[in-house]
């Protein structure tokens, strides 16, 4: 594979570094405080300052960069390989509460976009594609349940049955991304339309808007303490005789799990993309710390166990890249099925090794790292639910492990 960057990559990465540079890393204060200033801290989209980030962002044609060629007919953004979009998610990976939103690439409506381009209808895209690609709106994706372990999307529990021109749905969710925003008008939700079809046939995916009587948004939910409310939060619901139209059902009945297969390889990769943005931002901060803190007559930067940190720290960012712009172009080459074991390889790799190389940057900074002064005690958080985020490290290990085995027998 060629490791340079094409003319557009080029172009786009410098534009995004100046932005970053020029909007959106001197306006994480301001946000801050004008999203403590609001009645709703879950209403980020209501901030002056988000409004004004994103306005320049698709000024400058960084809007819906995560978009593959050929996924928005209606021209905001977007058309870009997944190998052109690795750089481009590493930058707004340095500032991740507040790059990927402003340029409407923020989880879960990445994924809900590209799961409505490609399952929706026409009147479905009309009505719920199209204000999310424009950032009106936001969107929730209601698959993972409490009662059950969803590691295994085919133990969902919560029913779609259907009823004449309705479908019903009854259930309890959590952990649905974005729900706490007042401005999340629309819910995918996987529920079972037929338990005793085949196990992988017996889901589905259903559209429920969020004013729909008998939803029922509960509470939020931490993030070892951080609720996340820079993505809007994630929920408990309960889903309590919700009745849609048939016209809701995305796809066929039936079609859900292999819907949600397509929707978290490319989630998949786009995390581990921003995160190594997070590594690098680490890495520098390290530096910075340790060249001017002094310790038993000199600067940490000269303690031999500091500049080891630092020199594996560089050496796992590279092979992590590496792996990851290897998927990305097969993805775009192969396809994600022909790209599946690379997209499981770096789904276990890339938050295990972001969160020793964050662990070192905490240990540097002292006390310093596990407070509030620095964003590192955050950033730890959200890498380390990674791991368990589209699917445990255990799952994809042992699917992995399965395709090696049958490759050698």
């Amino acid at each position: 594979m060629d490791f340079s960057f094409d003319a557009r990559t080029t172009e786009l990465v410098a534009d995004l570094k100046d932005f970053m540079g020029s909007h959106v890393l001197p306006a994480e204060v301001v946000f801050d405080e004008q999203l403590a200033a609001l009645d709703d801290r879950f209403a980020w989209t209501r901030t002056p300052v988000m409004n004004d980030l994103q306005a320049e962002a698709r000024r400058r044609g960084l809007w819906n960069l995560f978009l593959p060629a050929g996924v928005d007919p209606e021209g905001v953004g977007g058309g870009l390989t997944n190998l052109q979009y690795a750089p481009l998610a590493e930058l707004s990976g340095r500032s991740g509460n507040l790059a990927p939103a402003a340029m409407n690439c923020a989880a879960p409506d990445t994924g809900n976009m590209e799961v409505l381009h490609h399952f929706g209808t026409p009147e479905q895209k009309e009505q719920w594609l199209t204000p999310l690609l424009e950032g009106r709106i936001r969107s929730g994706f209601a698959m993972t349940e409490p009662d059950v372990a969803s590691s295994d999307a085919t133990n969902v529990e919560t029913s779609i049955v259907r009823d004449g021109d309705h479908y019903v749905v009854n259930g309890h969710k959590w952990w649905t991304t974005g729900a706490m925003n007042p401005d999340c008008a629309i819910f995918i939700v996987m529920g079972k339309t037929d338990p005793e079809a085949s196990r992988h046939r017996q889901q589905s995916m259903i559209l429920v808007p969020r004013d729909t009587p008998g939803v029922e948004v509960v509470r939020p939910l931490h993030v070892f303490g951080y609720d996340d409310h820079e993505h809007g939060g994630h929920a408990e619901i309960r889903f309590t005789d919700v009745r849609v139209p048939v016209t809701n059902l995305v796809g066929e009945e039936g079609s859900g799990f292999a819907i949600a297969q397509a929707r978290l390889g490319p989630g998949r990769i786009h995390h581990c993309m921003r995160s190594i943005g997070v590594a690098e931002l680490a890495v520098e901060m390290m530096c910075r710390r340790v060249s001017h803190r002094v310790a038993f007559g000199r600067p940490l930067a000269q303690q031999g166990v500091i500049r080891d940190w630092i020199a594996e720290s560089r050496v796992e960012i590279e092979q992590l890249r590496l792996l990851v712009l290897k998927t990305a172009w097969l993805m775009d080459t192969v396809g994600n099925r022909g790209a599946h074991t690379e997209i499981q390889a770096i789904k276990i790799a890339t938050p295990k090794v972001v969160q020793g190389i964050l662990d070192r940057a905490v240990q540097a900074h002292g006390a310093g790292g596990v407070s509030q002064d620095f964003p590192l005690a955050m950033m730890s958080a959200g890498i380390r639910t990674l791991r368990l985020a589209d699917g445990p490290d255990e799952v994809h290990k042992n699917s992995l492990a399965k395709a090696e085995l049958a490759r050698h027998a």
